[in-house]
């Protein structure tokens, strides 16, 4: 009796998802030479490109620069989030091509992820 209950059993549903994806790219660069973006490419080709701080200014590694940086990305987070998108995954990358340490950029995406 109960193989015939797992017969009638119906398979499972296939959901179909939209992704989107954000890139940050923290420059390294001293003295605030450097370009650090946040780069929002959504559902439809819209594109939106927001400035973040660099890590270093004159004076060497600037902490408030990353809280300020670590904010905006929470912000865009939580608006992804409020806007029905999953954080589906996070994947790191560092550049850096080694000249003492003077140049390269943290860069991360962020994909996310909603059920169509």
């Amino acid at each position: 009796m109960i193989g015939g209950f797992f017969a009638f059993k119906s398979a499972p549903k296939v959901v179909a998802y939209d992704y989107t994806q954000i890139t940050t790219i923290e420059s390294v660069v001293p003295g605030g030479l450097g370009r650090s973006r946040m780069l929002v490419n959504e559902k439809g080709g819209m594109k939106e490109e927001l400035d973040m701080k660099n890590f270093f200014s004159i004076a060497g590694i600037n902490f408030q620069n990353i809280n300020t940086n670590e904010q905006l990305i929470l912000e865009k987070v939580s608006q992804m989030n409020a806007n029905g998108w999953e954080l589906f995954t996070v994947t790191p990358g560092v550049v850096s091509p080694g000249n003492g340490g003077s140049t390269g950029l943290f860069i991360t995406r962020y994909l996310f992820r909603k059920e169509k």
